[in-house]
């Protein structure tokens, strides 16, 4: 173990770090990924007692939560250390996360703060804490050759294919790292490997061609970290997370298409686009030092040195300007900050983007009049999940459904990754998917998931035979059980409906009423702005087409979808928002005929 943790690029460096760190209140830390950031400087800060000989308390990025309370002034220990990792990442929580930390450090001479990041925008991190100091940890950096097409790829996917096979070819030992934006484009491109590999046969070296994204199962996405067989090439075809969050020893040859799949947030539709687009100049910068780590490089970027200088971005739009920010929005109000408008953002989000979070808060009830927060507010801010969400959870103990909401919350957080869906068995997927849907929808199709994992008591080999993602099932778990801790803690009783879906509707109805759509001769269209809307194709509610559903997220792809749907009553939206619904909006016209397919759905529910 000490020798491993010698041979990291940050141990020659310890001694001046920790005297950098004992120096200045906030420091900058720049180091690429890999270089032993994230596990390394805890463990320097607890073996040395020069930094407080009492106690520590370290902080990640994961743990931000804990900064729901911030750091009281009834409480005072020597040193709190805070540590920001992963900065460069600019998520939603790590932003807010820098405009609280600045704020306490001012009137907390006893807080550290170390901003750990990759090589990407130290120097702006450097800038918005006034103008704090850089510790720069160098890596084993290899010259990198760049080579840029000269005319655009009209199919880039088909360009990473050939471009594969003929460094394969042509070139000398090293591994490939091709970057695409999400699993269908890397599932077809290394069928399209091994097909043409099968083809080559003995006529070129064995090619190891191996996937990475989020859906991967664990044991899969392991596999990228394997060494290379001697005579032997690996290639390995990944998303945007191989920029900086792994470390894949062996990598001498880049591909870059120059894409990546980007979400983007409309205030005015409330509407989420994942959009391919682009990449920053910075993103592709990074993608190409992951050749130049253990020798000199080649990185192939599939775009002309024209398009590199003029028409990508220097830097990636950072999230907090471009998603809901009602989440925010209760944190921040939460915590006493009422004016949003100067918090000290280091990227302002849209002005529009606020009103909109400030509105869906008065409808749901968490604010007042006065843009205060309530009592159901301060509630709701307990809960560390979507305003709806929480919204939904509460009101489930009004309907004595609180048992089956919580499992829904927890499965509607990991939502689009409960389901594995392998290109090779498609079909084998989408029977096993089908043998849990139950009248209603799909949050009852979430909920039966669940249920049937925890009767086979957690069970991986489950979760494999009916192609479920054991990591998100997992993940769900955890979430469940820090909600239900936090219900007991203000108190809100967790009750079971016995089996009976009403209620549970009536609750999700409590949370979403912000979300519906009806049916009408034309399709569906969401009642407050009538925008065309569409259900998923993979919600088992597709072949029904019920009259009035309500969904907990719509999202551009190809189409306007609905996701997660469940089917509702009308008269339901004026018992939980009376205040939002008025009759009018809700009246089925006469001359409307019911759609076909309604009453199959109306007659399974009982209705």
């Amino acid at each position: 173990m000490q020798e491993v943790r010698r041979s990291l690029p940050i141990f020659p460096y310890r001694e001046d770090l920790l005297a950098a760190i004992n120096q200045h209140q906030i420091l900058v830390i720049e180091g690429e990924t890999g270089s032993g950031k994230t596990t390394q400087i805890p463990q320097y800060l607890l073996e040395d007692v020069s930094v407080d000989s009492r106690q520590h308390q370290t902080i990640s990025q994961q743990c931000f939560m804990i900064m729901r309370k911030r750091f009281e002034k009834s409480e005072r220990i020597l040193t709190l250390v805070v540590i920001i990792d992963e900065a460069h990442e600019r998520t939603l929580h790590t932003d807010i996360l820098f405009g609280l930390i600045k704020d306490i450090a001012r009137f907390r001479s006893d807080l550290k703060v170390l901003v750990a990041s990759a090589t990407l925008d130290t120097e702006r991190f450097s800038c918005f804490f006034d103008d704090a100091p850089v510790f720069r940890i160098p890596g084993r950096r290899f010259p990198v050759d760049i080579f840029y097409t000269k005319a655009p790829e009209a199919d880039y996917l088909e360009a990473c294919v050939v471009s594969v096979l003929q460094i394969h070819v042509t070139q000398p030992t090293g591994d490939v790292l091709v970057f695409l934006t999400g699993q269908e484009e890397i599932e077809t491109c290394c069928e399209l490997l091994q097909e043409r590999c099968r083809r080559l046969g003995s006529k070129i070296a064995e090619l190891l061609v191996l996937p990475i994204y989020a859906n991967l199962p664990s044991d899969m996405q392991a596999k990228i970290f394997n060494p290379t067989p001697p005579g032997a090439r690996k290639v390995v075809v990944a998303t945007n997370i191989a920029e900086t969050s792994l470390t894949i020893d062996g990598i001498i040859y880049v591909i870059d298409p120059g894409f990546c799949k980007q979400k983007s947030y409309n205030a005015r539709t409330g509407m989420e686009s994942l959009i391919v687009t682009p990449c920053s100049r910075a993103s592709a910068n990074q993608r190409a030092g992951r050749a130049g780590r253990v020798a000199a490089g080649k990185c192939f970027r599939l775009y002309t040195a024209w398009a590199f200088k003029h028409e990508m971005e220097e830097t990636t739009v950072p999230e907090i300007q471009r998603t809901n920010l009602g989440n925010v929005v209760l944190l921040l109000k939460s915590l006493g900050i009422n004016d949003l408008i100067h918090f000290d953002f280091m990227d302002p989000p849209p002005h529009e983007t606020l009103v909109l979070a400030l509105e869906q808060l008065y409808a749901l009830g968490a604010l007042n009049h006065l843009g205060e927060l309530t009592k159901l507010g301060r509630r709701m801010a307990e809960l560390p999940v979507d305003p709806m969400l929480s919204k939904m959870v509460l009101a489930s103990e009004q309907y004595k459904c609180s048992e089956e909401v919580l499992t829904i919350a927890a499965m509607l957080s990991v939502n689009n990754s409960i389901f594995y869906r392998p290109k090779d068995k498609v079909v084998h997927a989408d029977n096993a998917r089908m043998n849990f849907v139950v009248p209603g929808g799909d949050h009852l199709v979430l909920l039966n998931v669940y249920t049937q994992w925890l009767e086979s008591g957690y069970s991986t080999q489950w979760c494999y035979e009916n192609f479920i993602q054991f990591r998100s099932m997992r993940r769900a778990r955890d979430v469940r059980d820090q909600l239900e801790g936090l219900m007991e803690r203000i108190e809100v009783e967790v009750v079971s409906s016995q089996g009976d879906s009403l209620p549970i509707r009536k609750g999700v109805t409590a949370g979403y009423f912000y979300h519906t759509a009806r049916l009408n001769k034309g399709g569906y269209k969401t009642v407050k702005h009538q925008q065309t809307v569409y259900v998923h194709p993979n919600s088992s509610l597709f072949e029904e087409q019920p009259r009035w559903l309500i969904y907990h997220e719509l999202v551009f792809t190809t189409k306007e979808f609905m996701r997660q749907v469940i089917e509702i009553d009308s008269g339901w939206l004026l018992e939980v928002a009376p205040h939002y619904y008025k009759s009018k909006e809700l009246e089925d016209s006469s001359s409307k005929k019911m759609p076909r397919k309604q009453g199959k759905a109306k007659e399974e529910l009982g209705q």
